[in-house]
């Protein structure tokens, strides 16, 4: 999941979240949603969102509002480029800080299974690998958190229909008013990720991986991030 202005799963979290699932992907602020914002701007973050539940409301209490989304999600290593399909529960939080401004943090928690591809760290510093092989499972785990500057936000409100309302862009412009601006999407110190990736120890297709464990994490967006990489999940 890289983020290209803002950047999982997450996203390599990339355009101003580019691509959602860090696809933070101009400033790249996460690679991983780089890829995300574009896809989710232009149509996770992640390629391909596939949403089972739209979204609970069930948890609320004053000032406090979650919404949980479950969705099949394509992720992207830190160059930007495809390397497993996620199944996740992405979970929104808000805490309204009784200023105008909202805390807002997404979780994600799920599994993932490669594709035949480059793999996701081989970028990053220190070791890794260049390529997975396809089959290789295992479980990750994550987090996005910044502020929404808004005049109000609305936790009743209803995702259309057609929106994807699990993506950064789509679930700020669902639950807040218009015109509301994210940390995330702007040269900020005030934004904060952290995605790990850990393959299973045992199966025949786990035998081959050189590196089980990969992580993409960072502070800031645009101009100010500051994102790192760190081991891989990859099979030569």
């Amino acid at each position: 999941m890289v983020f290209t202005f803002l950047c999982r799963k997450i996203g390599g979290m990339y355009g101003v979240f580019a691509y959602e699932h860090v696809q933070y992907r101009e400033g790249k602020l996460m690679k991983r949603f780089t890829i995300f914002v574009a896809i989710a701007a232009g149509a996770l973050s992640l390629a391909a969102v596939s949403l089972a539940d739209p979204g609970d409301h069930g948890k609320q209490k004053q000032g406090h509002a979650k919404f949980t989304f479950s969705m099949t999600t394509t992720d992207n290593g830190c160059n930007g480029n495809p390397w497993a399909t996620d199944t996740e529960t992405r979970t929104y939080s808000v805490k309204d800080n009784g200023d105008g401004t909202f805390r807002v943090r997404r979780s994600e928690k799920g599994t993932f299974t490669t594709l035949a591809a480059q793999s996701p760290g081989d970028c990053g510093t220190g070791k890794h690998g260049t390529a997975v092989v396809a089959g290789i499972q295992g479980k990750f785990q994550g987090y996005l958190v910044g502020t929404v500057t808004a005049t109000s936000f609305n936790p009743n409100a209803t995702c259309a229909a057609g929106a994807d309302c699990s993506s950064r862009a789509g679930f700020i412009a669902t639950y807040f008013a218009a015109g509301a601006t994210y940390s995330c999407d702007q040269n900020s110190t005030d934004c904060k990720f952290n995605f790990n990736y850990t393959a299973k120890a045992k199966g025949d297709a786990q035998k081959k991986l050189l590196y089980r464990h990969w992580q993409d994490k960072g502070k800031g967006a645009g101009t100010l991030l500051k994102e790192t990489f760190h081991g891989d999940i990859a099979t030569s």
